[in-house]
């Protein structure tokens, strides 16, 4: 085992709903020792200039291109990670000099896998800067260029994790990430990096939120409660569920704009938000189908996990399989932290030249390292 270091992870993921900021303590191997979590939510006018940034970000061609306003946007999104990491500091009592590196995701506003293309924005420089803390950001552009589609990244992270679930669980268990896009891991009999297997499973909230923002101004369907008063439209489903995204032997990676919402007026607000929910469930299992074993248990993680509507509507689907599905905290983790802790222990495995991806993840040719090092000069004030 190496040595221990203490990272902070912040991930801002397709949901663009806020930063979510955790530490962990790793060897980048084994050992994981997961410490405090915080969760920032962006307002109104940040979470239209992510989307706006979406937008300008259609025109780049180039990964290091920021055309448009899209340099502001970069800025600001940085100040706003630097700023959440200050109050976690304050937060936790820890100065800077506590902490050996920052896993920095930034905001994807663009991933096209076919054309070896991602970006997201963030500057890494920056927020060394800003925070006086090492950094390791744009974790997935080396995958791409060894032939990865450059996600999920998370399966090294739940392979670690997988040795410490619960001794009662069916097995195989395969953990599952809802956030604005789901996707799944599993992680084989011994949790082995040789045994993963992972890979998107289509929308997550990213479609509710849309259907609802755009009918109510409601950034999300709190609580499911629109969902709950509606019900599944069948036809609607097979639509989503016939897409070419769920046929063919490879898996690929999704970009927000791989799915679009119903027409307005097709269904019911209720019955779309339901539907929708539908959709993200079946979505899962019916990728399932291409995993090594069939799943026995899927643990969720992500802000889908708080839909009930969702998780009823998964588990329903699930148990036609003979599956059970529980949220991560039910198998003693944090499910609104483990994708932030993820990006902290991902920036150790960074640090230690681990493989970050493998070819039974991305597709990747053979299993690489990533990220990019920044070393802080300074050590900034909380």
């Amino acid at each position: 085992m190496g040595r221990q270091k203490t990272a902070i992870g912040l991930m801002s993921g397709t949901s663009m709903d806020g930063i979510d900021v955790a530490l962990v303590k790793t060897d980048g191997e084994g050992f994981v020792a997961r410490g405090p979590s915080l969760y920032i939510p962006y307002d109104a006018g940040l979470r239209a200039c992510w989307k706006k940034a979406l937008v300008t970000a259609k025109a780049i061609t180039e990964r290091h291109q920021r055309p448009g306003d899209l340099a502001d946007a970069e800025r600001t999104l940085t100040l706003c990670h630097a700023a959440a990491v200050k109050s976690f500091l304050a937060r936790h009592d820890l100065a800077p000099g506590d902490i050996d590196v920052i896993g920095f995701h930034g905001q994807t506003v663009l991933h096209r896998p076919d054309a070896a293309l991602t970006v997201q924005i963030g500057d890494g420089p920056l927020l060394a800067e800003e925070t006086g803390i090492d950094v390791v950001y744009d974790m997935r552009a080396n995958d791409m260029v060894h032939g990865g589609q450059g996600a999920p990244l998370i399966p090294a992270y739940h392979a670690a994790l997988a040795a410490n679930l619960p001794e009662g669980l069916s097995r195989p268990a395969v953990f599952v990430n809802i956030g604005g896009i789901s996707n799944l891991t599993y992680t084989g009999q011994s949790g082995r990096s040789d045994e993963l297997a992972a890979f998107d499973s289509g929308p997550g909230n990213m479609l509710i939120d849309q259907w609802v923002e755009a009918q109510t101004g409601k950034s999300f369907d709190q609580g499911g409660a629109i969902a709950a008063r509606g019900t599944v439209v069948p036809a609607l489903v097979n639509r989503y569920l016939e897409s070419p995204f769920f046929s063919g032997n490879q898996r690929r990676s999704l970009d927000r704009g791989d799915f679009s919402v119903p027409v307005v007026g097709e269904v019911s607000l209720e019955d779309g938000a339901r539907t929708l929910a539908h959709v993200t469930g079946a979505s899962i299992v019916k990728l399932s189908a291409y995993l090594p074993e069939k799943p026995k248990t899927y643990v969720v993680c992500g802000g889908g996990r708080l839909n009930p509507v969702i998780m009823a509507e998964f588990a329903k689907v699930a148990a036609e399989q003979g599956a059970a599905v529980i949220a991560a905290e039910q198998a003693g983790f944090d499910g609104g932290a483990m994708e932030a802790e993820a990006w902290a222990y991902l920036a150790v495995r960074s640090l230690c030249e681990l493989p970050l991806t493998f070819p039974g993840t991305t597709g990747v040719r053979e299993a690489v390292t990533g990220g990019v090092f920044v070393p802080s000069n300074k050590k900034a004030p909380v």
